[in-house]
């Protein structure tokens, strides 16, 4: 959660949009995975670890649901033509934005993983979300410089 808010933090110092933290927008509960490296993970785990479901951790579906609400809630909050940015942890918000656009929220990505300070645009419109840009890093003109 402390690099979803320093992310968060960055951007609205640059936005002057104030940081709203919220709780459904945390990462999964790992589990038996908590503390360990991926390929801990991968030895002590295999099976799990194929379909990216940690023993004893919260089910995928879970955080599908807890995020998705999350960002319906947050969306629900917004004025017409008004823009949320919301920032997370990239497995949390895939699994997100899938569950919103009906796909199947599975521990292996039908959309693809999130990269690091990528994002995605989704929108709203007469009821229906639609999936504008995914995974998304570059930055459309004019980008703010570092003298800016």
């Amino acid at each position: 959660m402390s690099r979803a808010q320093q992310t968060a933090a960055a951007l609205a110092r640059l936005t002057g949009v104030k940081v709203m933290p919220d709780k459904d927008l945390r990462e999964r509960f790992g589990g038996d995975w908590e503390g360990l490296s991926d390929d801990e993970i991968r030895e002590r785990y295999p099976a799990e670890r194929a379909t990216w479901n940690p023993p004893n951790g919260e089910p995928t579906a879970a955080v599908a649901d807890r995020v998705a609400a999350a960002c319906v809630r947050i969306a629900g909050s917004l004025a017409d033509g008004q823009l949320a940015v919301v920032v997370g942890h990239g497995a949390a918000l895939r699994l997100g934005m899938e569950r919103i656009l009906g796909l199947p929220a599975q521990g292996v990505s039908v959309l693809g993983p999130l990269a690091n300070c990528s994002w995605s645009v989704l929108d709203l419109r007469d009821t229906r979300w639609r999936l504008l840009e995914y995974n998304a890093g570059s930055l459309p003109e004019p980008v703010i410089g570092d003298d800016q």
